[in-house]
């Protein structure tokens, strides 16, 4: 799911790092700068998840309003239910994995709690299971490959080398103005990639937003510079996987862009400015806040 195929792996030795080397990102644009501006946030009393900084569903940014200062509650769709379960589904894989665990998908599907789930079992079961022997395939497969030319190491170093991933790794994000208990859903520390996974999402320019947020994070809370992010797209179609990266450098650009969105959302919620409905035919049939606008 998070490796890099042949022709990823040629653009990001060859454009992406040397174009991250030659062109650098600016020290105040860096996570550990989190004390200074433009990273410091103006507001201290308001804390927001990563979702609702770097999500642009709603082109007023009145959902952030809507859910933190009328606290309105959203409705759940379908595409949020299959959004959950593929997280779920890549996540739990691949910690089995690296856990040498034997983990089931059968024993991992009941123990979902259904009633927070907003789809019906039966539209969702085989696709996730796909998904689930997908993820087990290639960790098996990179696992073989990295054993067969390394003889004489010890599992645990084939598995780092092979799998190296954090998962669902808990990080702050405090120090920028956001939850103090994120979940990153993939960081190759082998590579320094920060990725981020979309389930049945068409591209958009700003879902590069979170995983650059994510870098920003683990950069005030670990001091490592993370220049190179990528964009995860996984769908099942008809039976078929289809998965889509988008990889890029996380530039001063992408930076600036993502603490402008912070900076104007903390105001919202701060201030609890409502910044009024968007026309009708820009929001989205799956918006969670639909009703509450034009119920």
């Amino acid at each position: 799911m998070y490796f890099l195929w042949d022709i990823e792996h040629k653009y990001l030795l060859y454009q992406l790092l040397p174009t991250a080397r030659e062109v650098g990102v600016s020290k105040e644009l860096r996570g550990w700068s989190w004390h200074q501006p433009p990273l410091k946030p103006y507001f201290d009393n308001v804390k927001l998840p990563m979702y609702e900084v770097s999500s642009k569903y709603c082109p007023t940014n009145r959902d952030v309003y809507l859910r933190h200062v009328e606290k309105a509650y959203p409705t759940p769709s379908s595409r949020i239910a299959l959004g959950k379960l593929f997280h779920g589904v890549v996540s739990d894989s691949i910690q089995a994995f690296l856990q040498r665990q034997s983990l089931r998908f059968e024993d991992w599907w009941q123990k979902i709690r259904w009633q927070e789930i907003s789809e019906k079992p039966e539209n969702v079961m085989e696709p996730c299971r796909k998904v689930w022997e997908f993820v087990l395939k290639i960790c098996e497969a990179r696992l073989a490959e990295v054993a067969s030319r390394r003889l004489h190491a010890s599992e645990l170093d084939l598995m780092a080398s092979a799998v190296p991933f954090l998962i669902e790794h808990k990080v702050s994000g405090e120090l920028l103005g956001l939850s103090d208990v994120l979940s990153v859903d993939c960081y190759d520390y082998l590579r320094a990639i920060m990725f981020d996974l979309k389930v049945a999402s068409a591209k958009e320019e700003w879902h590069r937003l979170y995983p650059v947020g994510y870098a920003l994070v683990f950069e005030s809370v670990h001091e490592v510079p993370v220049d190179i992010c990528c964009t995860i797209y996984l769908n099942v179609e008809n039976g078929k996987i289809n998965l889509q990266k988008d990889l890029f450098f996380a530039s001063d650009e992408l930076r600036q862009w993502w603490i402008e969105e912070r900076d104007k959302k903390l105001e919202i919620v701060a201030e609890r400015k409502d910044p009024g409905k968007p026309e009708r035919s820009q929001c989205k049939e799956y918006c969670q806040y639909y009703s509450a606008c034009y119920g």
